[in-house]
């Protein structure tokens, strides 16, 4: 029987970039954007608020893009400071590197196993699920699934109790699947 657990955000990551006031390291997204428009060219970028000393940073979205080359639903969700539009451009790689930031994903997101894992079976399936691509070790998902220490599921990797097509000690943000044996 293969259980599926998912990977959810519960908030808006932190972006990592120094602030050129205080040099911290972190700002939280306001779910804000500003839209300028000079005569057909429109600049929009993403408000950031630095965690430090609250000064505001702008990550590009659109710089000098012509009107008629922005379709208008997405036009209405920067007007509206769509939070779901948000989540989405905080994670488009383009927008990533464009800005030179990274996402700290730490707090923000939580597993949902959906119901226990139950010992008493002899191999559990699980296939983990992300809804954002949020980067994490599959041991860390493993261990706060099944209620196990890290140290223990590692040590059940290297027994070869725990076993899957991905590397379960380095970072993935896409979905994979692994089997527990008892």
């Amino acid at each position: 029987m293969l259980e599926t657990w998912v990977v959810t955000p519960t908030c808006l990551p932190l972006v990592l970039r120094r602030c050129h006031g205080c040099a911290a390291e972190r700002f939280r997204p306001t779910g804000r954007f500003r839209v300028n428009a000079n005569h057909k060219l429109l600049d929009v970028w993403l408000l950031v608020l630095c965690t430090g000393c609250g000064e505001t940073a702008k990550l590009t979205v659109l710089e000098r893009a012509h009107v008629r080359s922005v379709r208008p639903g997405l036009l209405d969700r920067l007007h509206d400071n769509d939070a779901g539009l948000t989540a989405e451009l905080l994670q488009d790689p383009a927008l990533q590197r464009r800005n030179r930031i990274a996402l700290d994903w730490t707090g923000a997101w939580r597993l949902d196993t959906g119901a226990t894992v139950r010992p008493d079976r002899e191999a559990i399936d699980v296939a983990v699920r992300f809804a954002a691509r949020i980067p994490v070790r599959p041991v860390r998902l493993i261990a706060e699934g099944c209620g196990l220490p890290r140290a223990e599921v590692e040590r059940l990797v290297t027994e070869g109790s725990i076993v899957s097509a991905v590397r379960l000690n380095a970072r993935t943000s896409g979905d994979f699947t692994f089997t527990l044996k008892r």
